[in-house]
């Protein structure tokens, strides 16, 4: 969430702000006026026990003492009331972007940083993934869509052993590079993926919930990743905190940071872009984002693989994370998240990358000593 005295002293910034990322600004104004109302109400509660508890000190039967009894039942209630709505609107303000990501509504307006790698040309007509996949026998879908529904898929042989080897160049390569490998629970209560920005409910539905719990089905292992420091202090010393989690992702949808990301698709020899998403595309909880899509010549085009995002201080305000600085204050940490591969899209760029000819599909390089194999044959 934002800073209330931000906003205060803020408000037409935060309001452009929040316009040029397509949210609703009348949450300003209305998030402003329960403010004051909670400020007005509280400083009143706050009088009220303070006189409650001074007489409460003399031990004497008191006419005021009744009174300030009946006005605190009255207030306190309310009190409570304006507090849920004030939270619950604050909550609901979008993280400003940053100067730096181009203003826009909507990723047509997402600017091209750079591209690596020249797309293959093949002597023959290339296939997407789905033909590949069902001529290797590795991809079912038609099982999948028996068992659980359409866009979903059985995983055979040679593609289990293709996700695996993927999984542990990247976990190899990260943790070289001083990240903490990390395996997460699957569930998380709800203040962990409602303060990292993943909705349960209405329209913007992204996660499932487990009926008559508290608990969430995660959709990235930020949110336990995250939920792990809550309500914390760190030293600033052992700053910055570096993991890689390996977790499931369960969402409701269809099937110099962020240069690791790039290392990965370069170790990889599979030509990518880098875009970074205008303001309109950022959504909640991103100061800035930017995409990689890499080169699919099934389709000839590029599609997102990945995302590594800015989110400053925002996610650390909702699950109150901080660290102590050097005149020993205590400020709220800031935030990055990436995603170094995700397993339903970067296979599906091996596949048509690498495809051969004859049908089979060349390992890449890097992958080889996972794998065991120099390329996949049906079987």
């Amino acid at each position: 969430m934002l800073d209330i005295n931000f906003i205060r002293e803020h408000k037409d910034l935060v309001k452009k702000g929040v316009e040029s990322k397509g949210f609703d600004i009348t949450l300003i104004d209305k998030v402003l006026d329960l403010d004051e109302k909670r400020r007005k109400l509280l400083l009143e509660v706050e009088g009220l026990r303070a006189r409650r508890n001074r007489i409460a000190e003399e031990k004497k039967p008191s006419d005021e003492g009744k009174k300030i009894k009946e006005e605190l039942k009255d207030k306190e209630p309310k009190l409570e009331e304006i507090q849920e709505e004030y939270k619950e609107i604050l909550f609901r303000i979008p993280n400003l972007p940053s100067k730096k990501s181009p203003v826009g509504r909507s990723d047509k307006e997402n600017a091209e940083i750079r591209t690596w790698g020249e797309p293959k040309k093949f002597s023959f007509k290339a296939k997407d993934h789905l033909e590949i996949g069902k001529n290797l026998k590795i991809l079912d879908f038609e099982t999948g869509a028996k068992v659980t529904g359409s866009q979903f898929f059985f995983l055979y042989g040679d593609g289990v052993l293709l996700e695996l080897a993927l999984t542990n160049f990247v976990l190899d390569k990260l943790a070289k590079k001083g990240y903490l490998p990390v395996m997460t629970p699957d569930l998380a209560k709800s203040r962990y993926y409602l303060g990292t920005g993943y909705s349960p409910k209405g329209q913007e539905a992204q996660t499932y919930t487990i009926d008559g719990t508290d608990l969430g089905l995660i959709a990235t292992a930020e949110v336990t990743l995250a939920g792990a420091h809550s309500d914390e202090i760190i030293p600033e010393e052992k700053l910055p905190l570096k993991y890689v989690g390996y977790s499931h992702c369960f969402r409701q949808e269809a099937g110099a940071y962020g240069n690791l990301e790039e290392e990965i698709f370069q170790d990889l020899e599979i030509p990518y872009r880098v875009v970074e998403m205008c303001t309109g595309d950022l959504g909640a909880m991103a100061a800035r984002k930017f995409d990689i899509e890499v080169w699919m010549p099934g389709r000839q085009d590029y599609g997102e693989v990945t995302s590594t995002s800015n989110v400053t201080d925002y996610q650390a305000r909702n699950l109150n994370i901080r660290f102590r600085n050097d005149a020993g204050e205590t400020e709220y940490v800031h935030m990055l998240n990436g995603t170094a591969v995700v397993m339903s899209r970067v296979p599906v760029a091996i596949l048509e990358n690498y495809q051969q000819e004859d049908g089979s599909v060349k390992i890449p390089e890097v992958l080889q000593k996972w794998m065991g194999k120099e390329k996949i044959s049906a079987r």
